[in-house]
C-alpha cells in the first residue's frame, strides 16, 4: 500500500465530510467509506438498511449515489476532480464505487456553487408557499438530472398531479397496514434533538391529515396546528432512469443530489416521497405514467427557512 500524505488524507476526509451530508430514507445514513492508495471507496452499510421499507437495498444505493455526488464536488472544488468507477458486483455487494483523484484543474463556478449548497440542503416537510417556480429554475433542475444520466419529469397539469398524489396516498396506506413497517418508522423517528441519525421531531414537519393532497409520512409529530395546511397545487417532479440495474440506482442517487443542490442554490425547498417506489404495484403504475423507471417523487417550491438534520461524525463512517 502506498503512503498517503497529510494533504492527500485531508482531501479524502473532506470528501467524506461532504458525502455524509447526502439525504437517505429516514436519515439512516447507510454508508461507509474506506481510504486506500489515495482513493476513496464508497460502501453500503447493510446494518443501516431498512429491511421492511427497503428489502432489496434500492434506497441504500440511492443514498450512496447521492453521497458519491457530494464527494465528487468536494474533490472538484479542491482542484482534484475524480474518476468514478461504479463497482457493485455479486461477490462484493457492499462495495459500490471507487473515487480516484485525477489531474489537477480549477473548479468551475457551477461546481463551487453546488458545493456551497451542500451545507444548506435539507428536506423541507413543511407547507410551501403558493408562489410558482419560474421556468428558468425548472429548466435548471431538468438539466441537473440529465447531466447525471437521469431525467426529471415535471407533471404538466392538475390531472396528472391528482393521479400521482393518489398513488402516493395508496402506497402510504399499504405500507402503514404492516405493523413491522410502522415499528421500523418509529425506530427512526426521534424526539431527541441531539440524535445523530433518524428524523428529529423539529425536522419531521406537520402530521398528515386526511384532506392533504400528498400524504407525508408520520414521524410521530401528532396533529398539526390550524392554518398549517399544505399547498393545493405543488410542483411535482418524478426522477426516472431508463433501467433499474444497480448502476442505474447509483446514477439516480447522483442525479437526485444534483437536483436537490440545484434547487437549494435557487432558494427552492424540496421534500421527497418514496412510498410509491417502495410498493411494487404503485411503482408499476407510476412507470406506466412516466414511461421510464421511477426512482423518486419530489415536491418542489418555496418554503420557510429550515436547517439540515444531524449526521454521524466522519470518524464513525471512515476507515483506512
Amino acid at each position: 500500500m502506498s503512503q498517503i500524505t497529510s494533504p492527500e488524507r485531508t482531501l479524502l476526509v473532506n470528501a467524506v465530510a461532504a458525502a455524509i451530508r447526502a439525504p437517505s430514507m429516514h436519515n439512516t445514513q447507510p454508508w461507509h467509506f474506506h481510504i486506500h492508495d489515495g482513493g476513496l471507496d464508497v460502501l453500503a452499510d447493510p446494518a443501516r438498511q431498512l429491511h421492511v421499507a427497503d428489502p432489496h437495498g434500492w434506497a441504500v444505493r440511492l443514498a450512496c449515489g447521492a453521497a458519491i455526488f457530494n464527494a465528487r464536488l468536494a474533490f472538484a472544488v479542491a482542484g482534484r476532480p475524480v474518476a468514478v468507477a461504479l463497482l457493485p458486483q455479486p461477490d462484493q455487494p457492499d462495495l459500490l464505487a471507487c473515487l480516484t483523484p485525477g489531474p489537477p484543474r480549477p473548479p468551475t463556478p457551477r461546481e463551487t456553487a453546488l458545493y456551497r449548497a451542500i451545507g444548506r440542503r435539507y428536506s423541507n416537510r413543511h407547507p410551501l408557499r403558493a408562489e410558482p417556480v419560474p421556468a428558468s429554475s425548472r429548466a435548471e433542475l431538468i438539466r441537473a438530472a440529465r447531466k447525471e444520466g437521469a431525467r426529471l419529469r415535471l407533471l404538466p397539469d392538475q390531472q396528472s398531479l391528482a393521479v400521482v398524489a393518489g398513488l402516493v396516498h395508496t402506497a402510504d396506506a399499504t405500507l402503514n397496514r404492516d405493523p413491522a413497517y410502522r415499528d421500523e418508522l418509529a425506530q427512526w423517528s426521534h424526539r431527541d434533538p441531539h440524535s445523530t441519525d433518524g428524523v428529529a421531531l423539529d425536522a419531521a414537519g406537520p402530521g398528515p391529515e386526511p384532506h392533504d393532497l400528498l400524504t407525508m409520512r408520520t414521524f410521530g409529530t401528532g396533529n398539526r396546528r390550524a392554518g398549517r395546511d399544505f399547498e393545493s397545487e405543488p410542483l411535482i417532479g418524478i426522477l426516472v432512469t431508463a433501467a433499474d440495474a444497480l448502476h442505474d440506482q447509483l446514477a439516480a442517487g447522483q442525479a437526485l443530489e444534483h437536483v436537490l443542490l440545484s434547487a437549494t442554490e435557487n432558494q427552492l425547498a424540496v421534500s421527497m416521497f418514496s412510498q410509491p417506489i417502495e410498493v411494487p404495484t404503485a411503482r408499476d403504475q407510476l412507470r406506466a405514467i412516466v414511461g421510464d423507471t421511477p426512482q423518486m417523487v419530489l415536491r418542489i417550491g418555496y418554503g420557510l427557512p429550515g436547517y439540515p438534520t444531524a449526521r454521524r461524525p466522519v470518524a464513525d463512517v471512515l476507515d483506512g
